[in-house]
């Protein structure tokens, strides 16, 4: 059996960073990498701390509950 030739490019332009993976690479894992990529991007310029988003997400959480506590308490 023939092995596949193992081909990833990586390729840097002015604006961004191309990279070129064969059509056989398993397309879970990748997506997986890929959102990783996206919250990368997404915080690359952040200046939060830690405590900062502990407090966000608790405030998300209980804005979260109060909005959807009567469909879900019965």
């Amino acid at each position: 059996m023939k092995q596949k030739k193992r081909v990833m490019i990586i390729e840097r332009t002015e604006k961004e960073v191309i990279i070129r993976l064969p059509s056989y690479v398993d397309t879970n894992g990748l997506q997986r990498f890929v959102d990783y990529l996206a919250y990368k991007e997404a915080t690359a310029l952040s200046k939060a701390n830690q405590s900062a988003v502990d407090i966000l997400a608790k405030e998300i959480k209980k804005g979260w509950w109060e909005i959807n506590r009567r469909r879900l308490v019965k």
